[in-house]
């Protein structure tokens, strides 16, 4: 009978619970945090076998079903990426069996499958801060909030920088803002499955001021401009970069490793081109979003990583752009 059930396959209750993973070369008096379960780490001895490395989930996976057997275990994450499953020599052949039962009823799907598009809350909290200026806007309870918040070309030019900020969370009507949502939502979530959203929003945002700060250097005078569209542009760019750098080298003809990145230009140039589209804005964020794309390891893009609390600090950040530049232009 097989060892493994459908209940073996729930995700920790507990979103850190793999947060403590050791790198394979940390001082191994913290090694008896051990990640999923109770399986003390202590039990393992240091000459213990190596029986499987793999992804974040993976290897999660892996303990679950050397949890529900008894099998005593140790987690590591090697300095290469992976993380790898020890256990004691007396147990590896029961180990490799159970783990053997597990692959023949779950075969592995493809290394970087296709990114699944399906509900995710991650995106919500980085929308959240247009959402709440632009209402703000529409219903008059801050005075002349339109006017100080949006990008004027002039008055960027004569010392306010913040207008670069404040012009992402300000929208002209229903319909601008309700696009600008609808895609961001959709390029955002498609985003979390590669890297959370936390380490990448902060990024984005400067990515974006500085993108419409370049639009004004480039007009310079009688030119206006608001609209999240150019975060989301900066995210798409980010995005082609990622998927680019998890192309295999060795891909038949090394022209479709530049498919991601073909595929998001033409998708900015479709999403760009309308009436009163602020292209440049559009180009400019699209180009910012490209750097932003080799901000995370390749490792953790290639073998995943867990959330941890410090991400918080991340998601403090962000709001905290917004709200410096809101700070000013209301001072």
């Amino acid at each position: 009978m097989s060892p493994l059930r459908p209940r073996y396959m729930r995700v920790p209750s507990d979103p850190h619970e793999l947060s403590g993973v050791p790198e394979k070369n940390a001082d191994r008096r913290h090694s008896g945090d051990h990640p999923v379960g109770d399986t003390p780490a202590e039990e393992v001895p240091e000459e213990s076998s190596r029986i499987a490395e793999g992804t974040y989930r993976q290897i999660r996976d892996y303990s679950l079903v050397l949890l529900s057997q008894g099998i005593v275990h140790r987690l590591e994450r090697s300095p290469e990426g992976p993380f790898e499953i020890f256990v004691k020599p007396e147990h590896e052949p029961q180990a490799l069996h159970q783990l053997e039962l597990y692959r023949k009823e779950n075969p592995p799907g493809e290394e970087h499958p296709p990114l699944p598009l399906s509900l995710s809350l991650q995106p919500v909290w980085v929308l959240l801060v247009p959402v709440v200026c632009t209402l703000l806007d529409f219903s008059g309870k801050v005075a002349r909030m339109h006017s100080l918040g949006l990008s004027d070309a002039d008055k960027v030019m004569h010392g306010q920088w913040w207008r670069t900020i404040t012009a992402l969370t300000l929208h002209g009507d229903a319909r601008h803002i309700a696009s600008n949502l609808l895609s961001g939502y959709i390029v955002l979530t498609l985003l979390s499955y590669r890297t959370p959203l936390a380490r990448m929003a902060p990024f984005l945002a400067v990515a974006s001021a500085l993108a419409n700060f370049c639009t004004v250097l480039t007009v310079q005078t009688d030119f206006r401009s608001l609209g999240f569209s150019t975060f989301v542009f900066a995210a798409i760019g980010a995005l082609a970069v990622i998927e680019f750098r998890l192309m295999p080298r060795e891909t038949h003809g090394q022209l479709r490793r530049f498919a991601p990145l073909c595929g998001a230009a033409s998708l900015a140039v479709f999403l760009g081109l309308g009436e009163n589209a602020d292209i440049l804005g559009h180009a400019y964020g699209f180009i910012a979003g490209l750097f932003c794309g080799f901000i995370p390891k390749k490792k953790a893009l290639r073998w995943g990583t867990p959330t941890k609390l410090v991400d918080l600090v991340w998601v403090a950040i962000y709001f905290a752009i917004f709200a410096i530049g809101w700070k000013f232009a209301l001072a």
